[in-house]
């Protein structure tokens, strides 16, 4: 009876024992994971307030950077305001002395104007005061040649002479003492008709034509004004110009037409192949 009782209390406790070991080793990994959560919520909270550290520091770092950023934003904007205060003040100062130089310039020029202006009266006064002293010597050259020249009729008579005896070198210098000594006489509008004679003989028609037109425009009522008209336009003819001796053989017609110039020019025309008249 008692050793079954014994082997009962056995059975029993047996029973027991192996109903409580899973209880036991539940309990056991249940203390493991909340330990395990216990370190990682540990963990997870050391990391919060690294992170929660480093992103203060962070903060403060960009807001010094910020805080610098804007003084030194309000360094160049002051800067900035300054240099373009100076600029200013610069430019007034820059536009006062360009305003001080040009007017200084204009100054200048108008007195180079005026010194110009002195200076070319001065001059005037100058060439005046030469040509007056050369014209002066000239008069007194020549009234002392006058004093020494033969008489006017002598001095005429011996040029148309020699000219007439085919001394052309001796007439042309006798002729040409003449117009020098006596140049407003009626006999030196004479003298230039003979002297362009004289040259167109030469065949020097260039200077023919000078000497004919002196007798034209300064003795234009001389015995040898249709004559010197005539050997005028003979001249430029000579000379290439026949539009230009055409002309002037027309006015023979025209101004002298019962003339022996008359008849020549209309001969000289005729033979050009020219009609008397433009137009005909």
């Amino acid at each position: 009876m008692k050793s079954q009782s014994r082997s009962a209390a056995f059975a029993l406790l047996a029973m027991l024992w192996l109903a409580a070991t899973p209880a036991w080793a539940v309990n056991k990994e249940t203390i493991q994971l909340q330990t395990q959560v216990q370190q990682l919520q540990e963990q997870m909270t050391a990391m919060q307030r690294s992170f929660d550290e480093r992103m203060g520091v962070m903060k403060n770092l960009v807001e010094k950077d910020t805080d610098a950023i804007n003084r030194v934003t309000v360094a160049i904007t002051a800067l900035q305001s300054t240099l373009q205060k100076q600029q200013g003040d610069s430019s007034t100062h820059v536009d006062q002395l360009t305003g001080q130089i040009q007017s200084l310039n204009d100054t200048l020029d108008e007195l180079k104007a005026r010194l110009a202006k002195v200076s070319k009266q001065l001059e005037d006064m100058q060439s005046s005061q030469q040509s007056l002293a050369a014209s002066q010597a000239q008069q007194q050259a020549q009234q002392q040649a006058q004093a020494q020249a033969p008489p006017p009729d002598v001095l005429y008579n011996n040029a148309l002479r020699d000219y007439n005896g085919n001394k052309n070198d001796l007439a042309i210098q006798e002729f040409s003492d003449y117009v020098k000594f006596y140049p407003n006489t009626d006999l030196a509008g004479n003298c230039y008709f003979y002297l362009g004679e004289i040259q167109f003989r030469q065949a020097n028609y260039q200077q023919a034509a000078l000497s004919y037109d002196q007798v034209l425009q300064n003795f234009p009522t001389g015995t040898k004004v249709a004559s010197a008209q005539l050997k005028k336009g003979f001249s430029l003819i000579e000379l290439g110009k026949q539009e230009d001796g055409v002309v002037e053989l027309r006015r023979v017609i025209q101004r002298y037409p019962k003339s022996n110039e008359a008849l020549q020019a209309r001969e000289r025309l005729r033979k050009l192949g020219v009609a008397t008249r433009p137009g005909e």
